[in-house]
């Protein structure tokens, strides 16, 4: 109940937010070139803080990682250290003649009685000797996998320390341009106000916003093999070979049909690339971004996006990533027919053609 209620109160929270909202210069795209350049690089500023919280949480993790695997380490070297002692008073045994001196000692035995009896002694020692071989060659490969682990562990903590360095060097920069130019501005107090109004707007608001046109767009490429099935001559069979030709009045009325939102969202094909774009609320955002054919972990055709703009601001690498790795943004041909794979993609104007192949 209390989450119900919590939720009911952010829903709340938003549309007083969207009522109540003064009509400032972050509502629409800024229309000064000087204005547009510092509301983006504030943005950024915004989202690459957040990357690196993120960097640090996954650095944090890791250290915890590399250290348990280091602590095993050690306790697995006293413990192998034992058993290759133990293996080596083993061979040691059989190169020195230890065990064929017994089992000529038990042939020679004059009776069947002393026989069995002593021989049921060799066999256990024989079965011990063969455990301490067997565990310590367990042992030792035990060890090189946790040698590995942490060889590995230790690759990430650098590159993600490189890439919180990296990350924390363009914030600084970034802010150390805001700072140069509010210090040259006419009206750095009313710049300084659109910047407070542009992230508690895009915290509160846009962030939101961007994220639901993006499920809305996986959404959309999961429901691409039912509009392929159901859209007559968008595939076509020659041989192995297939071709789906997808127009994108087709797909932006199948996209109506099956949900609300797309009357305010559309998809467009143009030359070498797609263009979603959708406006409600007073946001205005705009994806674009290219097809690639992916083969691992499984063959799929994978949107990257290139650009993605909240009211006219282009937003930061660091968030198209974030959100890439989010929500799936694939066309996965085997979900149309089980046997067939992609070969190529391409986009025309009005048009996305994507190429297939039997799968043997």
């Amino acid at each position: 109940m209390k989450y119900w209620i919590r939720g009911l109160a952010c829903l709340l929270c938003m549309v007083l937010l969207l009522t109540t909202w003064k009509p400032i210069l972050i509502l629409a795209e800024p229309t000064d070139e000087d204005t547009r350049q510092i509301l983006e690089k504030s943005l950024s500023i915004i989202e690459i803080d957040h990357e690196i919280e993120r960097i640090q949480k996954e650095l944090n993790a890791l250290k915890e990682q590399s250290s348990a695997i280091q602590t095993q380490l050690s306790a697995k070297k006293e413990q192998i250290e034992i058993k290759r002692k133990q293996a080596g008073q083993v061979l040691r045994a059989y190169y020195m003649g230890d065990r064929d001196s017994l089992l000529a000692a038990i042939l020679s035995l004059d009776s069947l009685e002393k026989f069995f009896l002593v021989y049921d002694y060799y066999s256990i020692i024989m079965e011990q000797d063969h455990d301490i071989l067997t565990t310590f060659a367990s042992e030792y490969k035990e060890i090189e996998k946790l040698g590995l682990r942490y060889q590995e562990k230790q690759t990430e903590l650098s590159e993600v320390l490189d890439n919180l360095t990296k990350q924390r060097t363009r914030v600084l920069a970034l802010q150390n341009e805001v700072n140069d130019q509010l210090a040259h501005s006419t009206d750095s107090e009313q710049l300084k106000k659109l910047i407070d109004e542009l992230t508690s707007f895009w915290q509160n608001i846009g962030m939101y916003e961007v994220r639901s046109y993006f499920k809305a767009l996986s959404d959309a490429m999961q429901d691409l093999p039912s509009l392929i099935k159901n859209t007559e001559g968008s595939l076509v069979i020659n041989g192995l070979n297939y071709t789906i030709n997808l127009r994108e009045e087709d797909l932006n009325q199948f996209l109506r049909n099956k949900n609300e939102m797309f009357k305010n969202f559309a998809f467009r094909f143009e030359k070498d690339q797609l263009v979603a774009y959708g406006e409600r609320n007073a946001i205005k955002v705009e994806i674009k971004g290219h097809y690639t054919v992916e083969s691992t972990p499984e063959n799929c055709i994978l949107f990257h996006v290139d650009h993605l703009l909240f009211n006219g601001l282009e937003l930061p690498d660091t968030t198209r990533q974030a959100l890439e790795k989010e929500f799936d943004l694939g066309f996965y041909p085997a979900k149309l027919v089980s046997f067939i794979q992609a070969t190529s993609v391409k986009i025309e104007d009005g048009t996305l053609e994507v190429k297939l192949k039997m799968s043997l």
